[in-house]
């Protein structure tokens, strides 16, 4: 299967632009005033300073502790690099730190500790203690990690974890779950196999038999081999509470008749004919990172009943990490636990292992391009699940109330589970849903000025990001000079460089032009200078003739003339019924504009076709579309002129039947606040809108500028919806990451 490439140019751009790092800290209350200041700093501040004083609970109610967690690591593990120090693992755990932000709004802060003495990092975190919620250890080596940890639970009130330990053993547990389920086998009964004695090989032992696993019945190898009662060699006391008696001596012998598999070591490890001795249904986890023990192929070749899972991204039943931790401290915080214990652990598993036996929601199975459902395939959920964050947490909340590690128990578990469905992020989950959708059309992207050199960073983040081939217009030898000043000279063999010079079909481009224009006062020379010179024009012929699956161009001419251009080959004119949408994400929530490219002045008549294509693209994005009609009054106040086109757009839609909500004419806050649109009762809108239709393309542009700049949105588009073949327009002012988001609009066919 394929996997995504990057060269180390694209990695190092990725955390230095534009500014170095994957994370920053913002001011959560107003501070533009002298009365903020006097409320955030002296003298305000002593109140709250008093009240925590007087009872330290209260730090969970008037500062960030409990939600903030600590990422501690020193560098002597860092994934499968080894041992290169503290400083080098913080891009590590910058990003463990925005992964508990993104799956489970954790605010979480990267230590690093320059030290590899187990007591000065036990020292170390043990005075941090008031700052945090909890403590996430990382990439720490084997046997210090065990110690650190070991000590800390015992001397620290708050959580600590070491995720390459518990992270890993929570997920595979999670899976064994449903795989014996399929196998119709008992955890007691079952024959268990564990290849790689480390942190995550001796964490997942254990929890797999707090969960009922016999002791020996679990057989743990190294490289030396089994693990006995008895041997001396390359022992040490975490080793020996699972040596097994056992005959077996080597991983070849212990995998005869054996039910499971667990794999945390190294590529190869497994061999075929260990699989083929393995008892009826087997479940096999090669876990190790980057490649398996052995990989799914190989061992389905030899055992068709076997369930196998690999720590992969492209490949189905991933035991990944991100499945777990955040979660696990998202319930662990909100109860104020003094420590996430082997009861929070094994209900994290089997909430997940209950979610994948549940019916996937469409948009996930969206993402993924095929149907998920509970089966040999899919028995760990997946990552991008919206379901995950309102559903582990409480399960991990109600164990840890349940063995009274919880501060602070929770009363209305229904009213905490709707909170936590409100700190879902829409927007990032919408996002790899599109991208997922991408990568499963493979479409040939068109990219049409490859004479600029963000276009050609993005053709080639295109194809090695693996949503397809990139196809780009413009002259070999410029395109190659212009990737080697990017420092990706290599790149120019992967991506296929297209131009009128070289092209067999030029003749039947301009015969299909001229039938076109020939009564729009074009003559042959002027078809001619079309085609064979105008990128814009070619590209979009390419794409009529079927030579490319869709096209991505604006990035170098103002977005009015490119369209221009491309009505040329296509009707893509406000009469055709095409409209311009534009997506804003800011803050955890979506809005589209309509429309922001075609309609200059629209009618009430046009307004309702742009709300009818708006509405398009948002079930496309994975939204239920919500359209407001806003203007400067609301509900015929005040009276204008202007806004009469506003008011007549929603009766339109009344006569058309359509199958989405929408109401009008209303100001932008009544759309979007709820406190606002509650003063008017009878709106036929059951939330905020997340679609505002404008009355023109200036209150548009104005709109979707002002957020950008003012409030720093992020913005994706102009859409271009209604057109018969996927082609989008960027903004001139685009970058790299922006012209990467518009051509995976195009793949996903939003037209």
């Amino acid at each position: 299967m394929s996997r995504n490439k990057f060269t180390d140019e694209q990695a190092l751009a990725y955390h230095h632009l534009p500014t170095p790092g994957k994370y920053a800290i913002t001011a959560s209350k107003p501070m533009a005033t002298q009365a903020d200041l006097s409320l955030a700093y002296s003298p305000g501040v002593a109140v709250p300073v008093q009240a925590i004083a007087d009872d330290p609970q209260a730090a969970y109610d008037y500062t960030t502790k409990g939600n903030m967690v600590a990422v501690v690591s020193n560098g002597t593990a860092i994934l499968g690099m080894g041992n290169l120090g503290a400083l080098a693992s913080k891009p590590v755990m910058e990003g463990k730190a925005v992964l508990f932000k993104r799956f489970a709004d954790v605010n979480a802060i990267d230590i690093l500790l320059d030290t590899e003495d187990p007591d000065e990092i036990i020292q170390a975190v043990r005075l941090m203690g008031p700052t945090f919620g909890g403590i996430n250890l990382e990439d720490i080596k084997a046997p210090e990690c065990f110690i650190i940890e070991q000590r800390l639970k015992e001397i620290m009130d708050i959580p600590v974890f070491h995720d390459d330990q518990h992270g890993t053993a929570v997920i595979c547990a999670a899976g064994l779950i449903n795989a014996l389920e399929l196998s119709g086998k008992q955890i007691k009964d079952c024959k268990i196999v564990l290849n790689g004695a480390g942190a995550a090989g001796i964490a997942c032992l254990e929890l797999i038999k707090s969960m009922g696993a016999l002791h020996d019945n679990c057989i743990m190898c190294d490289t030396k081999g089994v693990i006995w009662q008895g041997r001396t060699e390359g022992m040490n006391q975490w080793k020996s509470a699972h040596a097994a008696r056992t005959d077996a001596r080597t991983l070849e012998q212990a995998m005869v008749g054996a039910d499971v598999f667990l794999g945390v070591s190294a590529k190869g490890a497994v061999t075929p004919a260990m699989v083929a001795s393995m008892a009826d249904n087997p479940v096999i986890f090669a876990m190790a990172n980057p490649d398996p023990e052995i990989t799914p192929e190989e061992a389905q070749a030899v055992r068709a009943d076997a369930i196998v899972a690999t720590g992969r991204s492209d490949y189905p039943n991933q035991v990944n990490n991100v499945l777990g931790f955040p979660y696990l401290f998202r319930g662990a915080l909100d109860i104020n636990a003094r420590a996430i214990n082997d009861e929070m652990k094994i209900a994290c598993a089997r909430a997940l292992a209950e979610l994948a036996r549940e019916d996937v929601p469409d948009e996930v199975a969206m993402a993924y391009g095929r149907k998920l459902t509970f089966g040999r395939d899919y028995i760990i959920p997946t990552p991008f699940d919206p379901r995950l964050i309102h559903t582990i947490p409480p399960a991990v909340a109600k164990a840890g109330m349940d063995t009274g590690v919880a501060r602070r128990p929770i009363i209305d578990m229904d009213g905490y589970t709707q909170a936590l469905k409100a700190r879902m992020d829409p927007t990032a989950s919408i996002l790899q849903s599109i991208h997922a959708r991408a990568k499963q059309k493979q479409s040939r992207m068109i990219f049409a000025e490859g004479d600029d050199e963000r276009v050609l960073r993005a053709a080639v983040g295109y194809q090695r990001g693996g949503y397809g081939q990139a196809l780009v217009v413009g002259r070999e030898e410029e395109v190659r000079a212009k990737l080697e000043v990017a420092g990706l000279g290599d790149a120019v063999r992967e991506l296929s460089v297209v131009n009128a010079g070289n092209t067999r079909n030029l003749e039947t481009y301009k015969t299909f032009l001229y039938e076109r224009l020939q009564r729009q006062g074009h003559d042959l020379k002027d078809v001619h200078r079309l085609a064979a010179r105008n990128r814009h024009v070619f590209a979009a012929l390419m794409l009529a003739h079927g030579h490319g699956d869709a096209l991505v161009t604006g990035a170098t001419r103002k977005s009015a003339h490119v369209l221009g251009l491309i009505n040329h080959v296509f009707d893509a004119r406000a009469k055709d019924g095409v409209a311009g949408v534009t997506a804003l994400l800011h803050n955890g929530r979506i809005v589209l504009i309509a429309d922001t490219l075609v309609h200059e002045w629209p009618s009430d008549t046009d307004l309702a076709d742009i709300a009818t294509r708006a509405a398009s693209v948002a079930r496309h994005l994975g939204l239920e579309p919500r359209v407001a009609f806003v203007s400067f009054s609301t509900f015929g106040y005040p009276i204008s002129e202007r806004a009469e086109k506003m008011h007549l757009a929603p009766r339109i839609l009344d006569a058309r039947g359509v199958d989405f909500e929408y109401e009008g004419e209303m100001t932008v806050d009544v759309a979007l606040n709820p406190t606002a649109a509650a003063h008017y009762p009878f709106s036929r809108l059951s939330g905020p809108a997340n679609i505002l239709v404008v009355p023109a393309r200036h209150s548009a542009s104005i709109s979707v500028k002002l957020m950008q700049e003012m409030a720093g949105a992020t913005v994706i588009g102009p859409i271009l919806a209604g057109v018969p073949k996927p082609i989008q327009i960027c903004s001139t002012g685009s970058t790299v990451n922006d012209i990467v988001n518009m051509a995976v609009m195009a793949a996903c066919e939003i037209v």
